[in-house]
């Protein structure tokens, strides 16, 4: 059995990601529903449970901004400890930055 492990990065949306295999102007946003972690470079997709658990903390981290209602600009930093499969991380928890 794989071994947990935790990866940093800027948190994508990874529809956006798909479509333009870039990670600029891919940044998650609080309406964003499927993940990816770009690595140093290296893109991860999130698992579906990932998915769940990093809408939830991008919620949780716009309801602490000044200004919840405004989007987020710039590049969301994130912290994940997840079992990668392949290209896929299994999430175990996510730390939204």
């Amino acid at each position: 059995m794989a071994i947990a492990e935790t990866y940093a990065g800027h948190l994508l949306d990874a529809s956006c990601y798909a479509q333009s295999k870039m990670a600029r102007n891919c940044e998650a946003k609080t309406s964003t529903s499927q993940f990816a972690l770009d690595v140093s470079g290296k893109v991860y997709r999130f698992d579906e449970a990932g998915n769940a658990k990093a809408a939830d903390a991008m919620k949780t981290h716009a309801d602490r901004s000044a200004d919840p209602g405004k989007p987020a600009t710039g590049a969301v930093n994130a912290k994940v400890t997840a079992t990668a499969d392949g290209d896929t991380l299994k999430v175990d928890s996510i730390q939204v930055q």
